[in-house]
């Protein structure tokens, strides 16, 4: 038992029940062993307690179980400080000449699309990858042809004057890893299957020396690599992907972040014995929520441990256009904004050299928020969750006696979108509730299950507009809130409009010229002092609007938040919370996505808020209405349309997946709540499925394996009627809908 509690935390050791921390067990506390379970579902019989670990001279450090496991690490200790962004110090692994580390600049990287024996096809698609501004390049080698391939790409690409680092993707194959050690720069191997056989999903049940005996084996087929490394001066990436955790691994520990630590630290284990110390880490997955507690859990530790090595960041078969780039932003700059993270891949369903410009703008916040160390003053946090998702769910507007609307439906329980409406759009009504998402029936609106919750209305029609105050009335008619700043409810009073007030003019009793009863929303930074934060005990407000402007550049967004979130639970405040960004003139369509999914994103992964609110003068209504809904879906809130898990393909991928992606989504996107994984081939397939309803897989050159779930139950369909075979497979399971019919609606100029 002792050894199998020491690979979770190697300071404890165990003699007579009793377990001691650090390498002299007569300077340290011990514990009595009999508190915490052990293993995953009583798969392990033994139970040890730990609560404090005190050493001589030093702080104590509290230690808590974390992401239903057995890892103990110290509570708050996944990152440099909780209050600013500071980058995590880590040693520098070489690649081929580029150097990643916290000492370098965070490093950008894709991944060839291409067949590897094609040998020419793949030095162009490098070749173009390199002028767009990577640092290093993947291609995927499945066997020895493509090993073979590999020694010729290299020579072609220094004969044409390219140097730029290649990275070789191992799944399966250790003999193929030896070969191409040869040749490229870096060594990426999934411990998921690099020793272990493929999942099937089976519970298996092991003993101390059945799981000792598992290890041993894992070393006699891992360590011929790493000498191999360390002779030819090779980096590696130890890379786990959730989807492709082991059967061993999953019984021992579930299919957890806690099960993705531990299969990487069995293969770093192995490393460090071998004193083999150029490589890093990464813990992907397709849920952005899970990516992020994998690597914080990562981090901790290694912090437990006294590890210092580098992280690649990635949220894998997060897809296409905003929604890919938005899942990434929302995973990557989570982590970016707490200093974690030294080189990125934006996985995407397009073109590779598509990818680098999203990486590049995400290592540039990074790199900034780092460099600035952006936060707050330092304050104590208590009761946020770095482990496990845990939502802080703000208590939702109840009926008062005597109102004369149903305020009940201006916030939504799963989260809320407000949007921006200007007077100009109150000019034709009906386009306005179509912009909403509305459902108009006789050109009138009903809510439907994407249609924005609340509006704010920086500027209130005339009273004497008739026309326009009746299309506000008919909204406000069907639950959708309206709010308007104090200054215009005093001079054009609008019925049942809720009221937006700064906590300054709240603080000052401005509102009670208002006529009793009035619904107030507050809006405040963040930041303020404790003092001043104080009046909102004295608050009945609707929701709180947390907005902090973007000309700060010292004080962090995140940080801000989570001052405000703690404040707000350590008082028992309960009021909704909705992240407020406002981008100026001039901000890029992609800078906004990854801005908004880094900062509010960041927040909505711990469970922190209850809503996003996008205004940017500069785009479109449908696209800033769209990206707040895509975050809430990729922060797995809100579901209102499809879910796809779609992999950026690579060498290995068995069709066109751009093309049929593409061809699915279009006659699939109208089913929210389902979740569709659209998948090059099967060495990701099953397991990382395992967030998805269906699965679109290829199995062989031509054919498709149709999965419900993680189990196949088609095979070998022909890629000509694969498509309509998943639409039929979702129709036996009873999620299939037929597209809405929408109602025509005269346009007038785009709105902005």
């Amino acid at each position: 038992m002792a050894s199998s509690f020491g690979s979770s935390y190697s300071g404890l050791k165990c003699r007579d029940g009793i377990f001691y921390a650090g390498s002299n067990t007569h300077d340290l506390k011990k514990w009595p062993a009999q508190s915490i379970p052990i293993g995953h579902q009583g798969r392990r019989k033994c139970r040890v307690g730990v609560s404090v670990v005190r050493s001589q001279g030093a702080d104590v450090a509290e230690l808590q179980a974390s992401s239903s496991g057995p890892l103990l690490v110290p509570r708050q200790r996944y990152c440099e400080a909780t209050h600013m962004t500071i980058r995590r110090k880590t040693r520098t692994v070489n690649i081929g000449g580029v150097t990643i580390g916290s000492e370098h600049p965070i490093r950008v990287q894709t991944m060839t699309t291409t067949d590897t024996c094609d040998v020419q096809a793949t030095v162009e698609q490098v070749m173009r990858i390199a002028d767009k501004g990577a640092d290093l390049v993947r291609i995927t080698v499945q066997g020895k042809r493509e090993a073979d391939a590999c020694f010729d790409i290299k020579n072609t690409l220094v004969q044409k004057g390219y140097s730029i680092p290649l990275v070789a993707d191992i799944h399966f194959a250790p003999s193929v890893a030896l070969r191409v050690a040869e040749c490229f720069d870096k060594i990426r191997i999934n411990p998921g299957n690099f020793a272990d056989r493929r999942a099937k999903f089976e519970t298996l049940e092991y003993t101390e020396d059945d799981y000792q005996k598992e290890l041993e084996h894992i070393e006699n087929v891992f360590s011929p690599l790493v000498e191999k490394c360390k002779k030819y001066g090779r980096a590696m990436r130890i890379g786990t992907n959730h989807g492709s955790l082991s059967d061993r691994i999953m019984s021992y520990y579930g299919d957890s972040p806690r099960g993705m630590v531990e299969s990487a630290f069995e293969f770093a284990r192995i490393c460090r014995k071998m004193d083999y110390h150029n490589f890093l880490f990464s813990m992907k997955a397709s849920n952005p929520v899970v990516m992020v507690q994998a690597y914080r859990l990562l981090v901790a530790e290694m912090n437990v441990v006294g590890w210092d090595y580098p992280l690649h960041l990635g949220v894998t078969e997060a897809g296409e256009g905003e929604d890919g780039r938005m899942k990434s932003a929302i995973g990557i700059g989570a982590l970016l904004q707490d200093g974690l993270g030294d080189t990125i891949r934006v996985s995407l369903t397009e073109e590779p050299e598509y990818e680098i410009d999203p990486c590049t703008r995400l290592a540039k916040l990074g790199m900034e928020a780092s460099r600035l160390q952006r936060g707050v003053e330092p304050f104590e946090e208590k009761h946020r969750h770095y482990f496990d998702f845990q939502r802080r769910t703000g208590e939702l507007p109840s009926q008062k006696e005597g109102e004369e609307v149903d305020y009940r439906g201006v916030l939504h329980r799963d989260g809320s979108v407000l949007m921006s409406v200007t007077l100009q759009q109150l000019k034709n009504p009906e386009l306005l509730y179509k912009s909403l998402a509305t459902k108009l029936i006789v050109g009138m609106p009903f809510k439907d299950l994407a249609t924005v919750d609340t509006i704010l209305l920086r500027e209130l029609p005339p009273v004497e507009d008739k026309s326009a105050r009746l299309a506000i009335k008919r909204l406000i008619d069907v639950s959708i809130g309206v709010l308007t700043p104090l200054s215009e409810q005093l001079t054009k009073p609008l019925p049942n409009a809720m009221v937006l007030v700064t906590l300054d003019e709240f603080s000052s009793g401005a509102h009670k010229l208002l006529p009793a009863g009035t619904r107030l929303a507050i809006t405040l930074r963040g930041d303020e002092p404790y003092e001043e934060l104080a009046i909102l005990k004295n608050s009945d407000a609707i929701m709180l609007l947390l907005d902090l402007p973007r000309t700060d550049k010292k004080v962090s967004r995140v940080h801000a938040s989570r001052r405000l979130f703690e404040y707000l639970q350590e008082n028992q405040l309960n009021f909704p919370v909705i992240h407020h960004l406002q981008y100026p003139s001039g901000t890029e369509r992609d800078d906004l996505v990854i801005s908004a999914g880094s900062e509010a994103g960041a927040l909505l992964v711990d469970g922190l808020g209850d809503g996003i609110f996008l205004e940017a003068p500069d785009h479109d209504f449908e696209f800033l209405r769209t990206t707040a809904f895509g975050m809430l879906q990729g922060c797995r809130m809100r579901n209102t349309k499809t879910e796809y898990v779609s992999c950026p393909s690579c060498g290995r991928t068995l069709f066109d997946l751009q093309e049929i992606s593409a061809e699915i989504r279009e006659k699939t996107s109208h089913l929210p709540g389902v979740s569709i994984a659209i998948m090059g081939c099967i060495v990701n397939g099953p397991g990382e499925m395992a967030d998805a309803d269906f699965g679109y897989v290829g199995g062989a050159p031509g054919k498709i394996d149709l999965y419900v779930g993680k189990t196949v139950v088609k095979r070998a369909i022909a890629m000509e009627q694969a498509t309509d075979a998943l639409i039929q497979l979702i129709k036996d399971h009873g999620r299939w809908v037929d597209p809405p019919k929408e109602e025509e609606v005269d346009q007038e100029p785009e709105m902005s």
